[in-house]
């Protein structure tokens, strides 16, 4: 992290010299940064990350010898700095810009299309926004590589069996838990991660808000099926609300429980608090229609959406979850809700699948007797 009154250091990773140069002048206009460095493909980034110690990267993804995805991942394990992907494929919502997340990139922004004015003033402050603020995260060494690579080789997950073995139960008129699970910056690594290790007959939906743009949740989601056991779906408006099912909300809309409780609601109507989706919405409708049947997860984040939703969840009798410090990218959204004394439990990322399927049992089978 820079230090204060610091200018923030930037290394460029990015094969074209042309965009070397465009983000070079964007960069340099803000006064508060400077670029110390940049290579001309991923090995050269790879290699300036570890000489130059920036406080932040811009990476590009396709670029010879070794590009971004490759470059994203050594970078997290062997001298991880805070990246953010600067690519043409971002503007596109692909499925390489979502795998640079999960490797521990922090955030993305889509390649300026040219250098000229009109293009740098509607991007670069984009660009320069994006990159202060990853400069602030406090980045760990990516202790799991290739996630969905590794989900068999971390053994068997520590589960929470009910006395009937593991039966899923009954349900009828939804009265069966609803897992409402808000993320925001560094979410996307982090939902995958979770969802990974959720056990195939969870007796509970999932509900995913998480703050991305419309054009990548589709693609999120399906890569969140390759990761998970449960089945993933896009959430779609007016539909019934099932057990054993994870709903991802379209970044294009907001998503709300309806009257009945069973079923999702979206709209597009405008952000809230400055979110679309926005995660305070699912969690208080939630909670004015399914009560205690509720488990609230408020995971890494920047700002404060989902505080409100926690405390409309607590008071209405269900049960919050947030993610610890140690173990988020940005501790904004988990430190709010904390803050307004609505959290049950605070957790490492680690913990928090074993304590929704905890809940999750503990409330379709209150008179369960549990155990590990």
């Amino acid at each position: 992290m820079p230090a204060l009154n610091k200018k923030v250091r930037v290394l460029i990773v990015e094969d074209s010299a042309f965009m070397r140069k465009v983000l070079h002048d964007i960069i340099v206009a803000d006064p508060t940064m400077e670029v110390v460095g940049q290579g001309r493909d991923g090995r050269e980034g790879v290699s300036l990350a570890e000489s130059l110690q920036p406080d932040v990267i811009t990476m590009d993804v396709n670029m010879p010898r070794l590009d971004g995805l490759q470059a994203t991942e050594l970078i997290m394990t062997q001298n991880p700095r805070p990246i953010v992907i600067v690519s043409s494929e971002s503007r596109e919502g692909t499925a390489s810009t979502l795998r640079a997340l999960e490797l521990g990139a922090v955030d993305f922004v889509p390649k300026p299309v040219n250098g000229i004015d009109l293009d740098m003033r509607t991007v670069g402050e984009e660009i320069r926004r994006k990159l202060k603020m990853a400069a602030k995260v406090r980045v760990v060494r990516t202790a799991t590589l290739s996630r969905l690579a590794n989900v068999a080789a971390r053994g068997p997950i520590p589960r929470v069996v009910p006395s009937n073995g593991g039966a899923t139960p009954t349900v009828g008129a939804g009265r069966f838990p609803v897992v409402v699970i808000a993320a925001s910056t560094g979410g996307p690594a982090t939902v995958m991660d979770l969802v990974s290790r959720l056990p195939k007959d969870l007796p509970a939906a999932v509900v995913i808000v998480l703050h991305m743009p419309a054009s990548f949740t589709h693609q999120y989601s399906v890569q969140l099926g390759e990761a998970s056991a449960l089945r993933v779906k896009d959430a779609e408006h007016n539909e019934i609300v099932q057990p054993g099912t994870i709903y991802v909300c379209p970044g294009s809309h907001h998503l709300r429980f309806a009257s009945s409780g069973g079923r999702l609601a979206l709209d597009a109507s405008d952000r809230v608090g400055g979110y679309r989706p926005c995660a305070d919405l699912a969690l208080e409708t939630a909670a004015q229609y399914l009560g205690p049947m509720i488990v609230g997860v408020i995971l890494t984040g920047m700002g404060n959406d989902g505080a409100k939703g926690a405390k409309a969840v607590k008071e209405a009798g269900g049960y919050v979850i947030a993610q610890d410090e140690a173990t988020s990218v940005i501790f904004g959204m988990p430190a709010e809700a904390i803050k307004t004394g609505a959290v049950d439990e605070v957790l490492s990322i680690e913990h928090v699948p074993a304590a929704i399927e905890r809940r999750a049992l503990q409330i379709a089978r209150p008179q369960s007797v549990m155990s590990r």
